[in-house]
């Protein structure tokens, strides 16, 4: 039996990856794609969870500004996945009042600026030291990623309240870790498109589906186009000979032109001479999403960011996928940078968050807890820590045909699904020759004239 021969064979069928095979298949290649676990969308998955009999997943969002996301959306029929929100509401414990920030009648970067005057979470001093900050980021941020996020709070003299209630909900919710982690390149990055760019590039888009089944229909659209998807396949080698290349297997070899290795970074250590990549000083940052379910709502929002709590944002997934009254109450709690939880167990973290989600929600206190899961990603992201850049590899590499994708290459993002989907898509255009990318979103408003 002859060994099957392709143009490209992508190693790896989470988000990085869909989106190179997607690119190079509607291009009109003959592409392979290899997944070593039973569903696809890499560390952006659910399952069924066997105790809860839910399917469940760690939240993840996306925002206006994400345009090779969308874009990969799009092509795939999935973009009315996707539920948005013009509005941020901000909650204090104990405190009736939120803080609610969404677009208004004026230019960017202006837009919110009238609920950000009238916001009850900050005193007259934060907001002067945020708007102080803002505007460090108002023509762009730092190309240069040697500064700490805590260096520039320092530097620009931010309060503990606009520290507190706005620069570490959106950072560490964001960024996925501490301040002295998070390189202020990353963290200008998260604010000038987010919040001062265009109004549109801030909105917040949640999936109504859980993840796997989101990028099933990414998968299922890139086979239509012609790409061939193989489920439960572990690459075990790679081989280069004369001008292809061979990709090992269990149940056998496959050869190639090209192979996009779509890996997390650790998995390429198996694969590739260990000479070729140090990825010691690239690092891990944790996630942990508490999934509750009530007899009964315990809010009429669909979403909110928690403040002075260990629980960042709580996701109110029985509104947001607008399940009928008698399926019940889902809410999911998010704790970025959840290095601490890793260590604690389930009994601890339940009994914390139900004790602080009570602070903010009191008919938690008479509701019935249906059932509860937690859910541990201990390698959900990697840490954009000053001076990462330099580690970061481009998507070429020194063999012939042999091209990396995943966020943590050098992708101008940090660890988010839009940097998976530009990594896959300049992966994909380094091997057929093209640019794949889409344009950025275009400034608007007075963002027209400022931005540099």
């Amino acid at each position: 039996m002859s060994t099957p021969n392709f143009d490209v064979i992508v190693v790896g069928a989470g988000v990085a990856g869909l989106a190179a095979a997607s690119a190079l298949s509607k291009d009109g290649a003959k592409v392979l794609m290899l997944e070593r676990k039973p569903f696809v969308g890499g560390r952006a998955y659910s399952y069924m969870h066997p105790a809860l009999d839910e399917e469940i997943d760690c939240q993840h969002v996306l925002l206006g500004c994400c345009t090779n996301l969308l874009g990969l959306l799009q092509q795939a029929g999935a973009a009315d996945s996707i539920r948005w929100y013009d509005k941020l509401t901000f909650l204090e414990p104990g405190k009736k009042k939120p803080t609610t920030l969404q677009p208004g009648i004026l230019p960017a970067p202006l837009h919110t600026s009238f609920d950000f005057l009238r916001a009850p979470m900050l005193s007259l001093a934060d907001k002067a030291a945020i708007a102080r900050g803002l505007l460090e980021f108002m023509r762009g941020y730092p190309q240069d990623d040697s500064e700490s996020f805590a260096t520039w709070l320092k530097r620009t003299h931010q309060t503990p309240g606009a520290i507190r209630h706005l620069w570490e909900p959106v950072i560490v919710g964001a960024l996925n870790d501490s301040f002295e982690n998070c390189s202020t390149k990353y963290a200008g990055q998260v604010f000038h498109e987010s919040f001062l760019k265009s109004a549109e590039g801030g909105r917040l888009g949640i999936p109504t589906l859980p993840l796997s089944q989101l990028y099933s229909y990414v998968a299922e659209h890139t086979v239509r186009l012609g790409a061939e998807l193989r489920m439960s396949q572990s690459v075990t080698a790679l081989e280069r000979a004369e001008n292809s290349w061979t990709v090992k297997t269990a149940e056998g070899d496959f050869i190639a032109d090209n192979v996009v290795l779509a890996l997390p970074f650790q998995q390429l250590q198996t694969l590739l001479p260990q000479a070729a990549y140090d990825f010691s000083a690239i690092r891990n940052a944790p996630i942990t999403t508490i999934h509750l379910w009530f007899d009964r709502e315990i809010t009429d929002l669909d979403h909110a960011v928690l403040l002075d709590t260990g629980i960042q944002w709580i996701f109110n997934k029985s509104r947001i996928r607008r399940w009928p009254q008698e399926r019940g109450s889902y809410v999911e709690l998010v704790i970025s940078a959840s290095f601490a939880q890793l260590h604690q167990t389930r009994e601890h973290i339940m009994a914390e968050a139900l004790r602080e989600l009570a602070l903010f929600f009191p008919q938690v206190l008479e509701a019935k807890l249906v059932k509860s899961g937690i859910l541990k990603e201990a390698r959900a992201t990697f840490s954009v820590t000053p001076g990462i850049d330099a580690h970061r590899p481009s998507q070429t590499t020194a063999y012939p045909g042999l091209f990396l994708a995943g966020d943590w290459t050098q992708t101008g993002w940090p660890s988010t699904m839009e940097g998976a989907v530009r990594s896959g898509l300049l992966a994909a255009g380094a091997a057929a020759g093209k640019r794949f990318l889409l344009p950025d979103l275009p400034p608007s408003g007075l963002m027209r004239l400022l931005e540099r």
